[in-house]
C-alpha cells in the first residue's frame, strides 16, 4: 500500500497502544516512520515489529517534556531521512489517582499534565514547523479527546490541557496554512488499548459500551487509521479540524441507553 509512500511521519508515544498502532499503519502504507517514546525499548520493540512486517522504522528515546530531548528527536529524523513530512504529538495523558475532582485534584499534577500534552504539542509543533515548510508542506496531527468537550466528575486536568490541544490545533492551522502545512487534532473515546484491556474492570467495560451508539470500544487501530487519513494527501483540504472518534459517546443523549432499553424488541 503506498497513501504515505516515501512520506517521514515522526510519532510520539510510539511505544505502545494508538501509538505503536499509527507506526505500524504508516508504514505498511510506505511511510518512513520514526518511532519515538520515553521507554525506549518500547520504541525498540515498535520499531522491530514494523521491520518484521518489511518497512523501516528507527526508534528513538524522547522525553516531550525536555526541549532539548525534542531538538534530538527532530534532528535525528532529518539527519536519518532527509526530510519531516508528519508530526504526530501523540503523547499525553495524565495520572487518574491523582486528576480528580478540582477540590481534591493535586496541582502538581496539573502542571506536569501541561508539560506533558500542551508544552510538548508547542514545543514539538513549533520545532517540527520549519522543516515541514522547507518540504513544501506537511500534516500535523495531534491527540485530544472527548475529555475536551465534556464535562466529568474526575480528571479535571485531563480535560483542560486537551480542550487547549484543541486550542493549538487550531491556531497552528491558521497561522501556517499559507506555507500548505495542515494541522488537525482527533479526539478518541473509549479505546480498549492492551494496558486497558488487562486491568479494567468488567463492570466499568460494560458503563462505557452503555454510552456508546455503537455496540463495542475502540481498538487503537481505529484511532491509528484515522492518523493515517491526516498524515496522507486525502486529507490535503481539511485543516483546523477536530475529528471526534468515539463511537457515538459524545453524539447521543445521555437519556437514549434507558430509552432504548425499553423499546420492544
Amino acid at each position: 500500500m503506498t497513501r504515505l509512500k516515501d512520506k517521514v511521519a515522526v510519532i510520539t508515544g510510539a511505544g505502545s497502544g494508538i501509538g505503536r498502532a499509527a507506526a505500524e499503519l504508516m508504514a505498511a502504507q510506505g511511510a518512513l516512520v520514526v518511532a519515538a517514546d520515553y521507554d525506549g525499548a518500547a520504541a525498540e520493540e515498535t520499531a522491530r515489529l514494523v521491520e518484521a512486517a518489511g518497512r523501516h522504522a528507527l526508534p528513538v528515546t524522547v522525553d516531550v517534556t525536555d526541549e532539548h530531548s525534542l531538538e534530538e528527536l527532530f534532528a535525528t529524523a532529518v539527519r536519518e531521512f532527509g526530510t519531516l513530512d508528519v508530526l504526530c504529538n501523540h503523547v499525553g495523558g495524565t495520572d487518574p489517582r491523582r486528576d480528580l475532582d478540582l477540590l481534591r485534584m493535586d496541582f502538581e499534577e496539573f502542571d506536569r499534565a501541561v508539560a506533558r500534552n500542551v508544552r510538548s504539542t508547542l514545543i514539538g509543533s513549533r520545532l517540527a514547523l520549519p522543516h515541514l515548510i522547507r518540504a513544501g508542506g506537511g500534516s500535523i496531527i495531534n491527540t485530544a479527546s472527548v475529555a475536551a468537550l465534556v464535562g466529568d466528575v474526575t480528571q479535571t486536568a485531563y480535560g483542560a490541557v486537551k480542550a487547549a490541544v484543541v486550542s493549538i490545533t487550531k491556531s497552528i492551522a491558521v497561522q501556517y496554512g499559507p506555507q500548505r502545512v495542515r494541522c488537525n487534532a482527533i479526539a478518541p473515546g473509549a479505546v480498549l488499548t492492551p494496558a486497558l484491556r488487562d486491568n479494567l474492570p468488567q463492570p466499568v467495560i460494560d458503563s462505557l459500551l452503555a454510552v456508546n451508539a455503537l455496540p463495542y470500544l475502540g481498538a487503537p487501530e481505529d484511532i491509528a487509521h484515522t492518523m493515517v487519513f491526516l498524515a496522507s494527501d486525502e486529507s490535503r483540504y481539511l485543516t483546523g479540524q477536530l475529528l471526534v472518534v468515539d463511537g457515538g459517546m459524545t453524539t447521543q443523549s445521555p437519556a437514549a441507553p434507558g430509552r432504548r432499553a425499553m423499546l420492544p424488541s
